[in-house]
């Protein structure tokens, strides 16, 4: 069936609203309800419309309006998913970007104990575990190399921290692997409820903490070493040394808490080697430490210029050297 454009008597025709002659140029007429063909070109094909409205009311569907604006939502919701997905392209890529920038524009300086650190990585591996029964972390120090001496042939040499700190700061320092080196047995530990150790109501007491250290000398199987103790440690270093000093073969203070609570006369009676170490501007702990330790007989003081109180990690090269020469002695 052909169709030409020319209409005639058409009716008062609707469509959305907009009347029919604004599309064929056509008057609006009053007329009975009718039948309506329509022939729109969409895309060079026909498309035939039968249109009847019974209740009066003639409507003709606007074909080309209608696919106008169903392909504009459709490019809209094109442009939004679009919108979306490079949001969150952009979202995911930003975090590297704020990194790449942040270390292209700040020289970050690496630590020199770090440095150590990589040095002794060919000859020294550093051996972790928790110590039956009661969980405390420790590492250890151990030579790579086959010929070296059994861990009870050599001097034991044990490394407590302080408040801030654990015993990976002695790793991290190269401490470990420095006296692993130079044929020392080196163990580390993490006091009960700091790093990587469990807290223990047993050390909530002075007799606990010395029951402690005996405890884990004997566990692992440390016979007298030689104990290093730093700041907070001295809690239980300081009542250890008075008590069971014998089980000892060195002392290695560094500005520990605790040392005012014992009189001269209990320091003269202290017979182990003692090396008293402590960071010049360190003018708290380090002098009130010193003013007391120094009254052990057989002690002696290492300062170390322009360090705080952590002078080992203030000065590493001079505590090192310090601590090399006093066990040394000890051999």
């Amino acid at each position: 069936m052909s169709y030409t454009p020319g209409i005639s008597n058409l009716g008062n025709f609707k469509s959305c609203g907009v009347q029919l002659p604004e599309f064929l140029g056509q008057q609006s007429y009053s007329s009975n309800p009718a039948v309506l063909w329509c022939v729109v070109f969409v895309s060079s094909l026909p498309y035939h419309s039968k249109l009847s409205d019974p209740s009066g009311s003639f409507f003709v569907f606007q074909i080309l309006s209608e696919k106008m604006t169903m392909t504009l939502i459709r490019n809209r919701l094109a442009l939004l998913v679009l919108g979306i997905l490079v949001t969150f392209v952009l979202y995911l890529l930003l975090p590297a970007i704020q990194h790449e920038k942040f270390t292209a524009s700040v020289d970050i300086p690496k630590p020199r104990a770090m440095e150590e650190e990589v040095k002794n990585a060919g000859n020294v591996t550093i051996a972790t575990g928790t110590i039956l029964h009661s969980s405390i972390f420790f590492r250890e120090a151990v030579l790579v190399q086959k010929d070296v001496a059994s861990s009870t042939e050599r001097l034991a040499v044990i490394f407590l921290h302080g408040q801030s700190f654990t015993s990976k700061t002695w790793e991290t320092l190269g401490t470990l692997a420095l006296l692993a080196e130079n044929g020392y047995r080196a163990v580390a530990i993490d006091l009960p409820g700091y790093g990587s150790s469990p807290r223990s109501a047993s050390v909530g007491t002075t007799k606990g903490r010395i029951s402690f250290l005996e405890q884990v000398f004997k566990d692992l199987g440390l016979q007298k070493p030689i104990l290093i103790s730093s700041s907070m440690s001295g809690r239980y270093s300081i009542p250890f040394l008075f008590s069971s000093g014998e089980k000892l073969k060195g002392f290695v203070s560094i500005a520990p808490v605790g040392t005012k609570d014992f009189t001269a006369q209990q320091y003269q009676q202290v017979e182990i080697p003692t090396l008293i170490i402590y960071g010049q501007r360190d003018i708290d702990l380090g002098v009130q430490s010193l003013q007391n330790l120094q009254q052990i007989p057989r002690s002696r003081v290492v300062m170390l210029l322009g360090a705080g109180h952590a002078c080992y990690l203030d000065k590493p090269q001079e505590f090192h050297k310090a601590l090399l020469s006093f066990l040394s002695e000890l051999k």
